[in-house]
């Protein structure tokens, strides 16, 4: 398999209390909702970067789709990183995401691979690590 990952959707429990604190919150930009019109269809899509998106969609919409029960939140099993260009960028991104309402997790610290990094989770309990890498040349 060629890796090719172009959407990265998060099952949430209220899509417009998402959309909220990833548009007002954290300043992502989007159309808002779409797909209303649609049985199960609303879903929020963000332009991440260059050929990746982010999508909000309800987690009972997901499970729909999927044909599984819908999931509960739970422990997070991954985590979805933010890198960024320096430790002082770490900060205030940690603290954007708290005014926005997430849940500071760990705190930015030193990180034992030599960066700068801290977690937090979103509304629907979703980790987000925001790191500062020096060994990452990050394209702008």
């Amino acid at each position: 398999m060629k890796p090719r990952i172009t959407l990265i959707t998060l099952g949430v429990d209220d899509l417009n209390k998402s959309l909220a604190f990833y548009r007002d919150g954290l300043g992502l930009v989007t159309q808002g909702i779409v797909g209303e019109e649609f049985a199960h269809g609303a879903v929020v899509f963000f332009d991440l970067q260059a050929g990746l998106k982010l999508a909000l969609w309800p987690r009972h919409s997901l499970a729909h789709d999927t044909g599984l029960p819908p999931s509960q939140r739970s422990a997070p099993g991954f985590a979805l990183a933010h890198n960024v260009g320096t430790r002082e960028e770490v900060d205030a991104v940690m603290e954007q995401a708290r005014r926005a309402g997430a849940t500071i997790v760990k705190p930015a610290q030193p990180a034992f691979w030599g960066g700068y990094s801290g977690y937090f989770q979103d509304p629907d309990d979703h980790l987000w690590e925001v790191a500062w890498n020096p060994q990452f040349d990050l394209a702008e």
